[in-house]
């Protein structure tokens, strides 16, 4: 008989909350009851899920029921969730697991909340999913927005003939491997000089006085993760007035990282803040919220959008190291947030959207939606489309965890899916195959009405990370979970 191995969705879907008591469960079951079947294992972690205090001295299970039952609450009231959510829309949900649409679920009940939407990438993650959309009245999430907060594309287009990527390979993987660093901490000895390094709020909010020579030393590398710098073929069928492009096939150099140390630890640090600040039923901890009205929030409001300003620094300091030795500026540059957080008008109303995994698709505000290391990514313009919030998806979304895809994907499978793509992979692991992710094409034709495609992109050469996930980025997201 087989022996039992569960996966993280599967708890999530049978309603556990997130980590730490999904990989506890994971670890008891697959020690202490491997013959038995996926089904009948889930069957007996709900019964733990319902009664936890009937588990609680069980020789096996009670390391599971200690996480599940409530410790005493603390002398506060707890802020009551809507027992009705505000409506959302969902866009391709064949492709979201159930995960990520209880975790919408329960956000859109939350008393801020004034509207909600979900993209055909979504999976779950902390707070809102990832894929999520969710706007709020006067109010800012922390980990609605994510931990890598101002994560982005950026994708410059170069009026050079793409076969130069194979006539001199050896050039262009020369120029990734020295224009950034990968690696969850990495830094440069070797600062480069940039005004958002000397931006007031670095003097003006607490937290970020401990962070600015940092996020220096970090300023212009790329994290770990899903992150990656590659380069490869432009394709631009019809001129359109936005991209300003003529029709034709070029080289282009697409990166995607975000706000490194600087980030996580705005985020980290006001997740905390907005908790003791509000205290929530324990399935919605992660979606404490601050105002925008108190200092707290200002604060984050202020740190969150020097967070993503750094992050398109650390793009355009790698683009400029590499247009340098090409010897050629781009024709066009287009990039995008996909964790952030805006002030937007809603049905006439001022509203906070948060956009977490979730490309702006305002009416013709361009974007870069990508696919994975061997799959096409597309340059989009957006409807504008109400029902989405003015939304789309920010990539194919993984439909693997990391600790699935790391199981389940061989090395020679990843080999013969690069082949087959004509791909040379620089770093990457068997955690980021393509096997890992959705079709980037049904995610597409599901968000047809929420954006225009108006030119694609091809992966040539890419540069990854590499190194092993951190047991904490297993369940999936990039180097911060997100």
């Amino acid at each position: 008989m087989a022996k039992l191995k569960l996966k993280g969705k599967e708890l999530r879907a049978a309603g556990f909350p997130e980590a730490p008591v999904i990989s506890i469960a994971m670890q008891v079951m697959e020690k202490h009851y491997k013959h038995h079947t996926v089904e009948d294992a889930i069957d007996l972690l709900k019964q733990v899920l319902a009664d936890p205090t009937a588990f609680a001295t069980h020789e096996f299970l009670a390391p599971v029921a200690y996480q599940l039952i409530p410790g005493p609450e603390p002398d506060r009231e707890v802020v009551s969730l809507k027992a009705t959510g505000v409506p959302y829309n969902v866009f391709g949900g064949q492709y979201i697991e159930a995960g990520a649409t209880s975790q919408m679920n329960l956000a859109v009940r939350l008393p801020i909340s004034v509207a909600g939407a979900l993209m055909p990438d979504a999976h779950a993650g902390y707070g809102l999913p990832i894929g999520g959309v969710l706007a709020t009245e006067n109010a800012v999430i922390p980990y609605g927005v994510g931990v890598d907060i101002g994560c982005r594309m950026c994708l410059s287009i170069f009026d050079i003939d793409p076969k130069e990527l194979t006539r001199r390979e050896h050039f262009f993987t020369r120029e990734l491997n020295e224009a950034t660093l990968f690696g969850s901490g990495k830094h440069f000895d070797e600062l480069v000089d940039h005004p958002v390094l000397n931006r007031s709020e670095f003097n003006e909010v607490p937290l970020l006085k401990g962070l600015q020579g940092k996020a220096a030393r970090q300023l212009g590398s790329s994290g770990s993760g899903n992150h990656f710098v590659e380069f490869g073929i432009v394709e631009v069928k019809e001129r359109d007035a936005q991209l300003d492009v003529a029709p034709g096939t070029y080289l282009g150099l697409l990166s995607h990282s975000g706000s490194r140390a600087l980030g996580a630890n705005v985020a980290n640090h006001y997740t905390q803040v907005a908790k003791e600040k509000r205290l929530l039923p324990s399935e919605a901890g992660h979606l404490a919220w601050l105002s925008m009205e108190e200092q707290e929030g200002i604060e984050y409001w202020m740190a969150m959008n020097l967070a993503g300003d750094y992050a398109s620094a650390c793009h355009h300091v790698i683009h400029e190291k590499i247009a340098r030795q090409l010897g050629r500026q781009p024709m066009k540059m287009v990039e995008n947030h996909h964790n952030f957080a805006w002030k937007e008008l809603y049905d006439g109303r001022e509203v906070v959207v948060h956009r977490k995994g979730a490309t702006p698709a305002g009416k013709d505000v361009l974007g870069i939606i990508p696919g994975s290391m061997t799959a096409p990514g597309f340059i989009v313009k957006g409807k504008g489309e109400l029902a989405s919030i003015h939304s789309a998806s920010h990539g194919a979304g993984r439909q693997m965890s990391r600790t699935a895809a790391l199981n389940s994907i061989s090395k020679s499978a990843l080999h013969d899916m690069l082949t087959k793509h004509g791909v040379k992979l620089l770093g990457g692991g068997l955690d980021e195959a393509p096997h890992a992710y959705k079709d980037i094409h049904a995610v597409m034709k599901a968000q047809q009405h929420l954006v225009d495609t108006i030119g694609a992109f091809y992966p040539k050469i890419v540069k990854m990370d590499g190194t092993a996930p951190k047991p904490w980025m297993k369940k999936g997201g990039t180097v911060d979970g997100e």
